[in-house]
Parts: C-alpha cells; structure tokens; sequence
C-alpha cells in the first residue's frame, strides 16, 4: 500500500480554505491535470456526497468517483473512492497556526497489476505532483484579496 502526506501553511483563515478546498468546482483551478470535477449527488457536501473527476496523466483520461466519508467543517474532511484506476482514500486536515492555516493531506492507495512494479516510483512522482498542486493553493488563495 502505498501512503504520502502533503502539507502546506496559507496565509488566509481556516474558514476561507477549507470553504475553497472543500468545493468541488475550485479543484480544477489548483489541482493540475484535473479536468473536471463535480458533485453528481444531490443536496449539500457532506458525509455521503459522491464526486466525480477526471485527470489527464501523460495523454491519457482518468475517471474516478469517490464518496465523502467524514465531513467536520473547518477542520477535516475524508474521501474514498468507489471507481477509479485504483483503490484510495484520503483525509484533508486544517488547522489555525499563526498566520493563517495548515493544510494537510494524507493519502492510502493500492496500486495493482502492471503498475505494482512502478510502485516507489509512483509514489515520488504523486508526493511531487501533490506538492506543486498545494502551492498553486497557496499562491491562488494569498492572491486573492
């Protein structure tokens, strides 16, 4: 099983990042290689909430659906998939520190099949990829007024 943790300090409220992260609709503006991202559940975000997204990765289109599975407003929420490539979940954590907040994702996946082979590798390149995606974050959410 293969695990990585991201984290990442803005300078902006925990109410402000967690309202920023936690939808759906902004994971595109930050997260590259991402597509597409939408709600397909009806009602609010929460615990049950199923998502849908789609990445690209060296040319190729990648679907995954995924459910909330913990949802506690301003300080964590947690994710597991339900179709995808392969099976992961992930909990993003906030936190008020001095100066702003400390965002924090930790993620569990299993990689099988031809890309078990790939695992170390892949795991690098996620853990780089994932902290490039969190200071586009960052930039993206100090810049802002």
């Amino acid at each position: 099983m293969g695990k990585l943790e991201v984290s990442v300090v803005i300078k902006r409220p925990v109410e402000e990042v967690f309202s920023f992260v936690s939808d759906p609709a902004n994971e595109t503006l930050w997260s590259s290689g991402q597509v597409e991202s939408s709600q397909i559940s009806e009602g609010p975000v929460g615990v049950g909430t199923i998502m849908r997204e789609v990445y690209r990765i060296l040319g190729k289109r990648f679907d995954y659906t995924y459910e909330i599975i913990e949802y506690e407003p301003n300080r964590r929420y947690s994710c597991k998939s339900i179709s995808g490539l392969f099976p992961w979940q992930g909990t993003f954590t906030f936190k008020s520190v001095k100066g702003g907040t400390k965002v924090t994702m930790a993620s569990e996946f299993q990689i099988g099949g031809f890309f078990k082979l790939a695992e170390p590798i892949a795991i690098r390149m996620a853990k780089r990829q994932f902290e490039a995606d969190f200071h586009n974050l960052k930039d993206l959410l100090e810049s802002e007024p």
